[in-house]
């Protein structure tokens, strides 16, 4: 029988979803490097990098599950997870109980094999069968912990058991020249997945949108006993990469029920905000695009609150106002924390406990958590990694090519700098 949440009326379907999400575990993988971001990742894995001028990447798959009402999560950690478990630990420590809600770190911990540590996302999911079946869920959402957007997993879970499917992948239309670094899927009328290649070199059109291909957001919902049955099956294939979009899921659409849910916001029937924040650009890009006057991710929404670990600082204080020097910061995000003083920040995200010193003028720019910019700087285009003491004088983003010889500066011509870069060593395996 299909249950058709939709026709229902909106109290019996909310109490229909409410369930849904109950009987759901959520696993987020986050062990990746994230390599793409360059030298951000040198020293955390991608899911803990600085977003939005207060928060982590992993906090808005996280803030999702708690604004659903999935409160059974685990979250997958391999790669340089000291500052991701730290994050997670202090920032989220307060959803756990016995028996109740939890938020539970999962570290490769060679559970299965004394020789082997997670080989994959889909191999990440395996080594934690035991859990899973110790938990007793109906269904299993996997996420990826290092996206950014805003969405409430009741309604694709409801998609899923109205479909009777065995496998409900979420996808988003993306331009063609970007859906390489996806999962790229076809879709038949009544939603059935029948392709899906991972990472295509040349990934397929849609038929009625010339330039879109329709891409994987990495989130995939199971019915449990499926997922354990296609793991197992998965981890004794020995040619098998073990990672769920180059292998399970190709295998699976041919002879199981594999639909597609499109993530559209329910009230435009538009394509709802979602970003792989993968490159330096689209980092730098994202973090920028919050500062405009109506940006189309909002953090100001508080019907859905994105939540974190925020340390208590002081407000953000702006000092000096004369004809000669003058702190302020025109259509910026500016934290807790910072301090602009007798220096001029425009079209900027300041993160918490920034300092930018007389006479410096900092635009277009991202400064991540306790970055201090000396007096008599002048920064454009650029990320500057969380600790960096910018020299007095220092010019960045004005000259390409000098800037290339000391930073890392990506074909669009944003600017990184980390720590590193200035002979400024934080980190140390000594």
């Amino acid at each position: 029988m299909t249950i058709n949440v939709y026709s229902q009326n909106s109290t019996t379907a909310g109490r229909f979803v409410s369930r849904l999400t109950r009987d759901t575990m959520a696993l987020v993988l986050a062990g990746g490097r994230g390599s793409r971001l360059e030298n951000l990742t040198d020293w955390r894995a991608k899911p803990a990098v600085p977003f939005g001028g207060k928060f982590r990447i992993i906090d808005f798959p996280l803030s999702n599950c708690l604004n659903s009402g999935i409160r059974r999560v685990g979250v997958l950690t391999q790669y340089k997870a000291h500052s991701l478990i730290r994050h997670i630990q202090r920032g989220w420590g307060m959803i756990g109980g016995d028996f109740g809600p939890f938020i539970e770190l999962l570290p490769a911990q060679q559970r299965t094999d004394e020789n082997s540590w997670y080989k994959g996302t889909a191999d990440a999911v395996y080594q934690n069968i035991d859990i899973i079946r110790s938990l007793g869920p109906k269904h299993v959402i996997v996420l990826a912990g290092d996206h950014v957007y805003k969405m409430d997993y009741g309604p694709m879970l409801a998609y899923h058991v109205a479909q009777q499917s065995d496998l409900t992948v979420g996808c988003i239309e993306v331009p063609v020249a970007d859906a390489h670094a996806f999962g790229v899927m076809s879709m038949a009328a009544d939603g059935r997945i029948d392709a899906f290649e991972e990472k295509p070199e040349h990934p397929p059109e849609l038929e009625d949108k010339p330039g879109i291909s329709l891409a994987s957001m990495g989130i995939y919902i199971f019915d449990v006993e499926f997922l354990v049955k296609q793991l197992i099956e998965d981890h004794d294939d020995p040619d098998s990469s073990h990672d769920f979009g180059k292998d399970i899921i190709p295998k699976v659409i041919q002879s199981k029920s594999v639909f597609g849910y499109s993530f559209l916001d329910k009230q435009s029937g538009e394509q709802s905000y979602w970003k792989d924040v993968g490159t330096v650009d689209s980092f730098w890009q994202a973090n920028l695009e919050l500062t405009s006057v109506l940006p189309d991710l909002n953090l100001y929404d508080k019907d859905w609150p994105i939540w974190t670990h925020q340390e208590q600082v002081p407000p953000a204080k702006f000092v000096f106002n004369t004809h000669e020097k003058r702190g302020v910061a025109l259509d910026s995000m500016v934290s807790g924390g910072c301090i602009i003083s007798g220096a001029e920040v425009r079209e900027s995200c300041l993160f918490s406990n920034v300092s930018v010193d007389e006479f410096s003028l900092v635009h277009r720019s991202v400064l991540l958590p306790e970055v201090v910019v000396r007096d008599h700087c002048e920064i454009h285009n650029a990320i500057i990694d969380k600790g960096c003491v910018i020299p007095a004088g220092t010019k960045i983003g004005i000259d390409i090519e000098s800037d290339k010889e000391k930073y890392h500066v990506t074909p669009n011509g944003v600017t990184l700098v980390t720590p590193d870069m200035l002979g400024q060593k934080l980190h140390s395996i000594s």
